[in-house]
């Protein structure tokens, strides 16, 4: 009997494609990652790096050139092709685009492996279909065509066909790509929630590194020169994330446990204040590109007020409404 949850472990794998007329193409090597039941895992890595493939190699859609997939032990190689659709489910990023298919009918092709030999659902299976489409906040779209729904019904619709599949492992490529902020944290909180009640491994790649940052179990990191794995605090500490970035003018401030793009300043700046309007009025002034200063000389001081912004500049003091006439008059 299958069990409802499985570790998976990459031990020296390494991946690739064939390229028409250049033979095997060889673009992630050496890798060694694992994931545990009841983690959610965040895939991250510049462009163009591999995640995509590794994904595609590790659902089982394309060959590995060297080491070996693991799951509870056994190379995932040992497994039917039908117990894999039993085990591992993926979402890509392919837009689908099938004429008069509805959003139902995509659902319900995440059953197929528990279906008779004619694909006829049973009760279970249209149960599995329609609570998969509850999750994902698509009720009432049940026959709408898949053609006529937004990119974003669209990526929740591929996400919902996963969950009706009921696989103990998951793998998502970017699936929040087509969503807005409120519904990327509603994806999030939703692969939370079966990995974590429910016991599955989630292995999501994704673009979105501050969410991943906050809400993730365990970084899977890939770059040029090696890959890293462990908990999001363990990648800012041990400065792994450093080596997302070609680009030598973004950086990651490990105190604030965000991106950044790094600027030459404009002016030293000491602001005062207390709570939120402090805390946004710095975001400001760095975002613009002014350093703050506590202790050594500076060209202007502004004190955050729960009403106003207070600026003292050349023996002045002026005072603003919003932090934008603040910005604006100091540029």
């Amino acid at each position: 009997m299958r069990k409802n949850s499985y570790h998976i472990e990459l031990k020296e794998l390494s991946v690739g494609y064939d390229h028409p007329g250049e033979g095997q193409r060889e673009i992630l090597k050496n890798i060694n990652l694992s994931a545990a039941p009841g983690e959610m895992v965040a895939l991250i890595g510049s462009n163009g790096i591999g995640k995509s493939t590794l994904l595609r190699t590790i659902a089982g859609f394309q060959p590995w050139f060297a080491g070996d997939i693991q799951v509870e032990g056994e190379g995932l190689q040992t497994y039917s092709p039908k117990e894999k659709a039993r085990l591992i489910s993926f979402v890509s990023t392919d837009n689908v685009r099938i004429p008069n298919m509805s959003v139902f009918d995509l659902v319900a092709y995440g059953r197929f492996p528990y279906t008779n030999w004619i694909g006829s659902l049973s009760e279970e299976d249209r149960y599995m279909v329609h609570e998969a489409i509850s999750k994902v906040g698509l009720q009432g779209l049940e026959q709408r065509a898949v053609m006529q729904i937004s990119d974003g019904e669209r990526q929740r619709a591929m996400i919902a066909r996963a969950l009706a599949q009921d696989t103990p492992l998951i793998l998502l490529d970017e699936p929040t790509a087509y969503l807005d902020v409120s519904n990327k944290y509603e994806i999030f909180h939703l692969l939370q929630v079966l990995a974590g009640e429910k016991s599955k491994t989630v292995v999501l790649s994704t673009h979105d590194l501050n969410i991943a940052l906050r809400e993730v179990d365990k970084l899977w990191i890939v770059a040029d020169i090696n890959c890293y794995q462990g908990a999001p605090e363990d990648a800012v500490l041990q400065g792994w994330l450093n080596h997302l970035f070609k680009n030598e003018h973004v950086g990651f401030d490990p105190g604030e446990g965000e991106f950044f793009f790094k600027k030459e300043f404009k002016a030293k700046v000491k602001v005062e204040g207390t709570g939120l309007p402090l805390i946004w009025t710095l975001r400001a002034l760095n975002r613009k590109g002014y350093q703050i200063v506590m202790h050594i000389e500076h060209d202007f001081k502004v004190i955050a007020k729960e009403d106003k912004w207070e600026l003292y500049m050349e023996n002045q003091k002026m005072e603003f409404l919003t932090i934008y006439q603040l910005l604006d008059y100091v540029k």
